[in-house]
């Protein structure tokens, strides 16, 4: 497969382009960028800093990808992106590089879909197979779990993680974790009920549904502490994997500060 880079295209000498590569039309290529093998730069894409890119995505006009972090403590370290395959970035997505503050990198993983204008911010670390809607924001040090869709217009407050299976409705405001397999809505956002379309699209098994849903009545719906919850659920046997995933992550979501788990972990 041969490398298409167009005339108009600018890639630095000391830039590692795969094979099978496509750079479009008045894209701009740094000199620290590598390009997997298979990947489409559509038209003026700019892609600078520490900034490694896996095979076979598609990335639209207007993208900038390892710009440097919006955040008044960076002073020019030599930090990080890292992207893997398969991923569709749309139309004017904007991608920063790491800080120093957590492990100097922004990733994300693979097959995830972010639209146009969605923001991904330094320190952040998506899954595979996420779902990011058109203006969306993710600020710094967000972790989005896999298979988690966020609706267009979400604001997510720095540090706060998104878990896996969860869906996040239009334009809500996120300040706390947001759980596994909830569908969290509004502003201030709540959990509203678990995200059952999206569990079944993703074969989780009907067992573990109705079971997410008694954890769901028991914790939002009776207000029972976590323990209590804990203690009815087992008194019914074995807690089911995805259940005790949600209860892990709402107890460390607990033990936490401002609804944050990674609150506790800062420095």
């Amino acid at each position: 497969m041969a490398t298409l880079i167009a005339d108009t295209a600018h890639v630095d000498p000391q830039a590692e382009i795969a094979d099978g590569v496509e750079i479009g039309p008045y894209c701009v290529i740094g000199p620290d960028v590598k390009i997997g093998r298979g990947t489409k730069l559509i038209a003026q894409v700019c892609v600078m800093g520490l900034t490694t890119i896996g095979e076979d995505n598609v990335i639209s006009p207007f993208v900038v990808i390892g710009g440097d972090p919006q955040d008044v403590s960076y002073h020019g370290a030599r930090t990080r992106v890292e992207i893997g395959d398969s991923n569709i970035i749309r139309e004017g997505v904007t991608i920063n590089r790491g800080t120093e503050k957590e492990d100097w990198v922004t990733r994300i993983g693979s097959h995830n879909f972010l639209m146009a204008t969605s923001h991904v911010a330094h320190d952040c670390k998506l899954g595979d197979r996420i779902t990011i809607a058109n203006g969306t924001m993710l600020g710094g040090h967000v972790h989005v779990e896999s298979h988690a869709s966020l609706s267009g217009g979400v604001a997510v407050h720095h540090y706060s993680t998104i878990g896996g299976f969860s869906f996040i409705g239009g334009q809500s405001r996120i300040v706390h974790d947001v759980p596994p397999y909830m569908l969290v809505d509004g502003n201030p956002s709540k959990v509203r009920c678990i995200n059952v379309v999206g569990l079944k699209r993703n074969g989780i098994t009907t067992e573990a549904v109705d079971g997410l849903h008694e954890a769901h009545r028991l914790i939002y719906r009776a207000k029972m502490s976590l323990a209590h919850a804990t203690e009815i659920i087992s008194s019914h046997g074995p807690i089911l994997p995805d259940v005790q995933r949600l209860l892990t992550f709402i107890q460390a979501q607990n033990d936490g500060k401002h609804g944050r788990a990674r609150e506790r972990f800062r420095r």
